[in-house]
């Protein structure tokens, strides 16, 4: 089932007022990841607010998942002697049954209720499990017998649900799996929602090898993930009885067309009283007026082949909605934060939560095309995530900026250009000033607490355009600080203490001199005046005169929490961690255990505490942490890129971290995601480089790459899989697809004429011998039916897929089927499906395997 964006609020308002003192607390599962951290600190605010019980469970992977499903979320079911409850999965399980994962049912018996357990799944992943989405129906576990004389639709219905959809009506109580839907179900999911209905209310029949049209055969042996578990049953007696007297009735036909009158086709009744009239010397009699065509219905054979198509056509609408690769939405800290607005309890500490999360969508590369580069990379400022749709919710929390933090003073006349709102804050405007403002951010990395040097040398976005992992990069950085008419003495300060001089002009200067090294989105544009004329613009809170940080700022930390982990941060402070972690016991805690793992969470969740007189300490001591994740990204990629270790397999590029100072950091697969991200960004630009060089023109190309890390502690190499850009145009990919539908279309309209010539055929044989043609129809139409089908297949899938031109990630299906057809040990375990870990003896034999796949769709 699925929750309206529209109703946002329903279901809490009726936690609320269910809730009691001996109601069994709210349990939380949250990934552990930035966008999920804010909405866990979000919801929980609103719960603490309302004082509901509720209790937070860190979820690291599947593994994890299936744990606190047998642990945690099992003995909550009233079958199993609890009391029910809800169960709120942020960022967790958006891809898979969540009913099976969580053991609400079993194997044994899938017939079991839910035990009042509601679950609510909020996931920003896409493609949604459609049977979380459309299924998930307290009753849709019940047997079908007991419910085969009642109307299904009209009991759901009738309990506020209407095709999976809740409404107004629906209450809780008897559990369930309900997604939050963030408008892209009922915008989207028109045609995969009436295809998962039809195949779950149709009956279920096999196939014993009818000779179908080949595509459809294709179409029928792909595994269909999600698809609905009950159907009812189609008698197979009925089936042999129906081919029995199917196979009898030509015989009946010719025997009822030489001694009877009564036929099935009112042509051949005529024949047959001409003929007896000839051959009798009797006058013919009139046909008796009870003598009527017998209508032939369609033979069940006819029946059961047109199911096969209709359950075809259906499965390979869902199919394609699987295989079009991983994107991501919403955020889900936005999410929470339009919870809270339908509420009424938006303040400033959940707003700024709300603008975290989203600015680590961008960090983490998670697109509306997966986890690569974003397509948006070439303009100003904190945008880059989700394009268009990206940019409004962006815009939406700009608004909410404005009305939360109205200007004070004089600061209504300080909104023109020039002035100090080209500056960047480093600080308060007064010692309680706990304000939102919108501030001109350039696409620097910490840039308040870092050197200007350092801060421009290690962003992802100017090292890859000044190609800084050569001299000659370096070279270009320093021309640029130069021409700005900034010395390396000052540009090594830490900017705090740079020239205020400097600090009021940079913005102008970086606006006039960027652009003459390929700059242009290193600034947002001038803009004035309200928020709705500040596109690009970043946000920044302050705390007093304690401190003064950014939203990316603050991603960037707590990524860099729990990703690393904060015990760290004192010994890198030191320079002494390589030798701490060298020397440290392998028997110890891996980077996937729960006992190293869980307490990154928790210590990310507590430098997320509300305002307060210690809120932003424990984000300004991690800040070492984050400065040496990105100084190891800087000196894994150069060392990666200037000794050409990227190669260029058929499919990807690929890349391996096996040695070096930094190898044991990149054993996190988020901590990998990023250095991915920074040696994909650095070739994509490095082509286009190239393109212009010789063919005078612009032209972005995106060539997915594939990074290993090795753990030698535990022997496997973790394994990413980056798109090349989120919303690029794969040009040779779109050439095969055009070539391919084109073919398909002149072999349809082949077909077609061949079948025109054949029924004209079978017409004229018909009459000459005097035959019905009941069957013959039948098949006929079949064939229509299957062609036109297989056409609007093709034209549904132009306009839904085609049309978009993104270049989805699509490394997880490949790495499934790997998996599948080779002996290869890989684990699967990560809610990003672009990680596995491989064995190290399996590598060379699985990127060998994987070369072979499609990894953009």
């Amino acid at each position: 089932m699925y929750l309206p964006r529209s109703l946002i609020g329903h279901l809490y308002l009726q936690l609320l007022r269910s809730h009691h003192p001996l109601s069994p607390p709210v349990l939380i599962l949250v990934a552990l990841e930035p966008d999920a951290l804010c909405a866990c600190r979000i919801l929980t605010t609103l719960l603490k607010r309302d004082y509901i019980a509720h209790k937070i469970q860190p979820i690291a992977g599947y593994g994890d998942l299936a744990r606190a499903g047998e642990e945690l979320v099992r003995p909550m079911r009233t079958t199993d002697g609890g009391s029910g409850g809800v169960v709120v999965c942020l960022g967790v399980g958006g891809l898979v049954d969540m009913s099976e994962i969580l053991r609400l049912t079993s194997e044994e018996d899938e017939s079991e209720e839910l035990g009042g357990v509601e679950v609510w799944v909020i996931d920003a992943r896409r493609p949604w499990n459609l049977v979380n989405v459309f299924g998930g129906h307290p009753d849709q576990f019940r047997e079908r017998e007991a419910l085969a004389e009642m109307n299904l639709s009209a009991l759901r219905k009738g309990r506020g649900v209407d095709k999976g959809c809740l409404n107004r009506s629906y209450k809780s109580g008897s559990g369930g799996i309900i997604v939050f839907d963030d408008g892209d179900i009922e915008e989207e999911l028109t045609n995969e929602r009436d295809a998962y209905y039809a195949l779950e209310e149709m009956p279920e029949v096999d196939d014993d090898g009818d000779n179908l049209d080949d595509s459809e055969s294709e179409n029928d042996d792909n595994g269909l993930e999600g698809g609905s578990k009950k159907r009812k049953s189609w008698s197979g007696r009925e089936l042999e009885d129906s081919d029995e007297e199917e196979d009898e009735r030509p015989r009946q036909r010719r025997r009822s067309n030489s001694s009877s009158p009564i036929t099935s086709s009112p042509s051949n009744r005529r024949r047959a009283i001409g003929h007896d009239s000839s051959n009798s010397s009797r006058t013919p009699t009139p046909e008796p007026d009870f003598v009527s065509p017998v209508s032939r219905q369609p033979s069940a054979r006819s029946l059961r082949r047109r199911l096969l198509r209709m359950k075809r056509k259906h499965e390979s609408i869902l199919q394609t909605y699987y295989n079009s690769g991983t994107a991501y939405s919403e955020p889900i800290s936005s999410m929470m934060y339009s919870l809270a607005s339908e509420l009424g309890r938006e303040d400033n500490d959940l707003l700024w939560l709300a603008i975290v999360g989203t600015s680590s969508m961008e960090l983490s590369g998670r697109t509306m095309a997966g986890v690569g580069i974003s397509s948006s990379s070439e303009y100003g400022g904190s945008a880059g995530w989700g394009g268009s749709r990206g940019e409004q919710i962006r815009q939406i929390m700009r608004d909410e900026v404005h009305r939360l933090n109205p200007p004070e003073g004089m600061d209504n006349f300080r909104d023109i250009p020039g002035s100090n709102t080209d500056v960047i804050p480093t600080t308060g405007r007064s010692p309680t000033d706990t304000s939102i403002r919108l501030s001109p951010e350039p696409r620097f990395l910490l840039v308040r607490h870092w050197s200007l040097y350092e801060s421009m040398l290690h962003s992802p976005y100017l090292a890859s355009r000044l190609h800084v992992w050569t001299e000659n990069g370096r070279k270009r950085l320093h021309k640029l600080l130069a021409k700005m008419g900034i010395s390396l003495t000052q540009c090594h300060q830490n900017y705090n203490h740079m020239d205020m001089e400097l600090k009021r002009v940079l913005r102008s200067r970086l606006l006039k001199y960027a652009p003459m090294y390929g700059l242009d989105g290193l600034v947002p544009p001038v803009a004035s005046g309200h928020s709705s004329n500040r596109e690009g613009w970043g946000f920044v809170r302050s705390w007093g005169w304690k401190a003064c940080l950014s939203a990316t700022d603050v991603a960037v930390i707590l990524g860099s929490i729990l990703e690393v982990g904060p015990s760290a941060a004192t010994a890198w402070e030191s320079g002494s961690y390589t030798t701490r972690q060298l020397a440290r016991d392998k028997s110890g805690p891996s980077d996937t255990d729960p006992a190293n793992i869980h307490p990154r969470f928790w210590s990310a969740y507590d430098a997320l505490s509300p305002t307060g007189s210690d809120s932003p300490t424990l984000l300004v001591e991690s800040l070492p942490l984050a400065q040496h994740l990105h100084r190891s990204i800087l000196r894994t990629g150069t060392s990666l890129m200037s000794k050409n270790q990227i190669r260029h397999l058929r499919a990807f590029r690929i890349g391996v971290v096996k040695d070096g100072p930094d190898v044991r950091l990149f054993t996190n697969p988020g901590a990998l995601t990023k250095l991915a991200l920074w040696v994909a960004e650095a070739i994509q630009v490095q082509e286009r480089d190239k393109s212009e060089t010789k063919m005078g023109k612009k032209k972005i190309l995106g060539t997915p790459l594939v990074l290993a890390g090795l753990d030698e502690d535990r022997g496997v190499y973790v394994v990413v899989g980056t798109g090349g850009g989120g919303g690029v145009i794969d040009f040779a990919a779109l050439a095969k697809k055009n070539e391919a539908r084109k073919a398909k279309k002149e072999a349809a309209d082949k077909k077609k004429k061949e079948r025109e010539e054949r029924r004209k055929k079978r017409a004229a044989e018909r009459a000459r011998r005097g035959e019905d043609d009941d069957d013959a129809s039948d098949e006929e139409t079949e064939e229509d039916e299957s062609s036109d089908s297989s056409d609007d297949e093709l034209e549904d899938e132009k306009s839904r897929y085609g049309n978009k031109r993104l270049v989805r990630n699509r490394f997880g299906i490949a790495f499934q089927e790997v998996v599948q057809e080779t002996s290869a040990r890989i684990r699967i375990d990560s809610f990003e499906h672009c990680v596995v870990e491989v064995q190290k003896e399996d590598l060379s034999g699985f990127l060998e395997a994987l070369s072979f796949r499609s990894v953009v769709g």
